[in-house]
């Protein structure tokens, strides 16, 4: 239909297109001015666009947060109702108490210990109570009303439609939801690296009944635990981003690319949006699944995006118990009574679960974090986590505050006073040509003197190696205290965060902020935040030069930032792939002894790893022997891999040169062919043949590689060798932006959801944009509303309660 006769069908039916008036064509203009058409309820107008994407158009927060809450079900109505089973904590009522949940909102390891830590925090009213703190400690008005919307377009959605999702369709766990259930999604997402670490020993926490408690992991140990617990995050949660300042580009405006790695499954997922409130706001970008703001976007002026930062969000205190009491614990000699909260969860087929769970001053008491670091309740001490973002409810606060800057000090404006973001850094760029990084989180208040004064010999351990203090519960002179810029007690202040401005570039992947900048490393900040003149990951290294080298290169445009999202270039490779292909090709008879000692032929495997390209683009053959050789040859200890050791006067360079000598080496090779000989998978098989997603039965390339690789495009894939090697992603790259400008009214942005926005498989959305990841294309934003309107796919849904 040509745009002139489409424009007048929506004006005919009176669709109230609520936009920037002064950007959009009369006819649809003159409809702005109507009066609220559903009659008092709430209501907006969805345009849809190429790939399912919707343009949320409303006249105030709630109305906004109402249409996004309606789109947001019909693309991912089983993966958000599943969410909210979990945040009622009736996993085990409709799944059963042993059945693991997703991971998405926590680390339970079982529904009923999913269940019992969420009911925990439903009887005791603690989000509730976070809702009446008023702002800026607490939620603003207009967030509030963006999540009563949000509640209120989801309960719309499912009264007057039907679920075809074959996930959930006819199930009774799919209810109507409350502005509760909105907030306390996002106090589980705030508390995910923190006490939501410890779900398992918050909830198993139990006092001693006499029996002596299992003794706790030796210190030494307890480090190594801690640096594993502490890491775990990255798995599924990193990230890559990079600004650019003016002076590197063509034109002198910032460019962003913004890549974070996150699960590709569950309720992590990001879906894709623009929203519109007409002269208050307009923002496009990828929101967190159940969260009614942007998470990572751009609008006509600023890009931002985020990864997962390095500081330590929760830390212990180790209480000195009551020797007569074990339920009491001394604080300067005098006892205090721990708080005994009962908690019930219904379990399907048996009988309801009731468990107690003990809390202090200082947080709920803890048996454990993760599976390696045990904190044994004895009659004589315990641990107490303390995790400052259980009262950080203003993430959605920051994200608002971002989605209206006009610039990079507006970024740094909306972080300082709001401080709302638990566990991201931020990387921004502007349209005047500004670069912007802040490790701005929600961190508790240890300081490095803090952590020399008070804590126990086993915070000695952890402090310096992980950034995990411990400190002396029974000392109030170990209390965290507070910064006087700080929104809340007992966190730092704006003041103290790792900021760098408008630097030749800034870029983070998940390293912690020392080579922001590798020219001029951030130093002076406490350990709690990340380390300095340490050991780089593989992917921060790669980063670093490629970043490096494109700031040096200079005129950079958006179409750099796509190449370099494409790259797929492995920095491992590059550095180990030929030692590796000599040290095979001299090999006595081509033959390696396994980690088994059983030889294996490798002399197939020579040639491909001296031909290999270094990447990991579906055509990339030897991609696929050099991945599994190398996660078995990183397996142990990096001071073995390498002939070079790390130096932090040369950190992106080092270590190098690969100890082809070590037996390990030489092992990992010979089981990775042995492996892939099993397989069926000749050794220069492309990459894009064996690593894959299926999608309604069709097998579709993905390119990209593991973390341990280096790769700027994370790829965690799932193996299935009798599938015919990986044939699912478990994490990776996810809600990609590619941003910049011209000079116009409308920024220069290409984007990518690389699942897509519906996990359903009946929809037409369920894989078209994963299609245009494998073929390394992007999608070309339709944000000003020129753009909308000349949409082939334009469709436009106006939505409203039925009351």
């Amino acid at each position: 239909m040509p745009l002139r006769n489409r424009l007048r069908l929506l004006a005919v039916s009176g669709l109230a297109l609520f936009t920037v008036a002064a950007s959009l064509p009369p006819a649809v203009a003159d409809a702005s001015h109507t009066r609220h058409p559903s009659g008092g309820g709430l209501s907006a107008v969805i345009r849809y666009t190429e790939y399912g994407i919707p343009h949320i158009v409303a006249k105030d927060y709630a109305d906004l947060g109402f249409g996004n809450g309606w789109a947001q079900a019909a693309d991912q109505v089983c993966t958000l109702a599943d969410g909210f089973v979990t945040l009622r904590g009736e996993r085990s009522r409709y799944f059963g108490p042993d059945a693991a949940p997703d991971g998405s909102l926590s680390s339970a390891t079982s529904n009923l210990s999913s269940d019992l830590y969420f009911r925990g925090v439903q009887d005791s009213g603690t989000v509730e109570k976070l809702l009446t703190v008023p702002a800026p400690a607490g939620q603003s008005h207009d967030v509030k009303e963006l999540e009563r919307g949000w509640a209120a377009g989801y309960n719309a959605w499912l009264k007057q439609n039907r679920i075809g999702d074959p996930a959930c369709r006819g199930a009774d766990w799919v209810r109507p939801v409350t502005m509760l259930d909105v907030a306390t999604r996002a106090f589980a997402l705030s508390v995910l690296g923190g006490q939501g670490r410890g779900i398992d020993g918050i909830t198993a926490a139990q006092p001693p009944t006499g029996a002596p408690a299992s003794p706790g992991v030796p210190p030494g140990e307890a480090a190594k635990a801690a640096q594993r617990l502490l890491s775990t995050q990255n798995a599924d949660m990193g990230s890559n981003a990079v600004a650019f300042r003016g002076s590197t580009t063509a034109n002198g405006r910032g460019l962003l690319l913004g890549n974070p790695h996150y699960p590709w499954q569950g309720g992590r997922r990001f879906w894709q949006s623009q929203q519109t409130i007409p002269g208050e706001l307009n923002v496009a970008g990828g929101s967190l699944l159940g969260s009614a703001t942007v998470s990572i976007g751009h609008n006509a002026n600023i890009a931002w995006s985020h990864t997962v930062a390095t500081g330590v969000t929760l830390n212990l205190h180790q209480l000195a118990l009551d020797p007569t009491d074990p339920t009491a614990y001394l604080v300067d000699g005098r006892p205090e009574r721990m708080v005994k909260r009962t908690v019930s969860v219904e379990v399907k087929g048996g009988a309801p679960v009731t468990r107690t769970q003990w809390w202090t001053r200082y947080g709920p008491v803890v048996t454990s974090l993760g599976a390696g670091l045990p904190l044994p309740w004895t009659a004589t001490t315990a641990y107490a986590v303390n995790d400052p973002n259980t009262t950080n409810l203003r993430s959605a606060d920051t994200g608002l505050g971002f989605s209206k800057a006009r610039s990079t000090a507006d970024i740094q404006a909306a972080l300082r006073r709001t401080q709302g973001l638990p566990w991201v850094n931020t990387v921004a760029a502007d349209s005047a040509g500004h670069s912007f990084f802040s490790q701005s989180q929600v961190l508790p208040r240890i300081t490095d003197d803090l952590a020399q004064r008070c804590s126990t010999p086993l915070g000695r351990a952890t402090y310096p190696s992980s950034g995990l203090a411990v400190l002396d519960g029974s000392r109030s002179d170990c209390a965290l205290g507070s910064d006087p810029d700080a929104v809340q007690p007992g966190i730092f202040g704006p003041g103290r965060m790792p900021t760098v401005k408008d630097a030749p570039y800034v870029e983070n992947s998940n390293d912690s902020a020392w080579l922001t900048n590798a020219d001029a490393p951030l130093t002076g900040y406490e350990r709690v935040f990340g380390t300095i003149g340490t050991p780089r990951s593989m992917r921060t290294r790669g980063a670093i030069e490629d970043v490096s080298a494109m700031a040096a290169k200079g005129r950079l445009t958006v179409g750099d930032l796509q190449e370099q999202q494409y790259a797929n270039r492995a920095p491992a490779g590059d550095r180990a792939a030929a030692d590796l292909a000599r040290a095979c090709a001299a090999l006595p008879d081509g033959t390696a002894a396994g980690s088994d000692g059983r030889a294996v032929d490798v002399s197939a495997a020579c040639d491909v790893l001296a031909r290999w390209d270094r990447k990991f683009d579906n055509g990339s053959r030897g991609a696929l022997l050099f991945d599994r050789f190398w996660r078995r040859a990183t397996a142990g200890s990096a001071a073995e891999l390498w002939k070079v050791p790390f130096s932090p006067t040369d950190p992106v360079r080092t270590p190098h040169t690969l100890n082809t000598a070590a037996p390990r080496v030489t092992a990992a090779l010979a089981d990775a062919v042995a492996e892939l000989r099993a397989a069926g998978i000749a050794p220069d098989a492309p990459l894009g043949a064996n690593q894959v997603v299926v999608r309604n039965g069709k097998r579709i390339p993905v390119g990209g590689g593991t973390e341990s690789l280096g790769v700027w495009n994370k790829t965690e894939p799932v193996w299935d060798a009798a599938a015919g090697g990986y044939t699912e992603i478990s994490a990776g790259s996810s809600y990609i932006q590619a941003v910049g400008w011209d000079g116009s009214s409308c920024p220069v942005a290409r984007t990518l959801l690389t699942y897509s926005q519906s996990s359903n498989p009946n929809s037409p959305h369920y894989s078209d944009q994963t299609e245009l990841f494998s073929g390394e294309r992007w999608v070309t934003s339709r944000f000003c509303e020129k753009d909308i309107a000349r949409s082939p796919a334009l469709r436009v849904v106006r939505v409203r309660e039925h009351r």
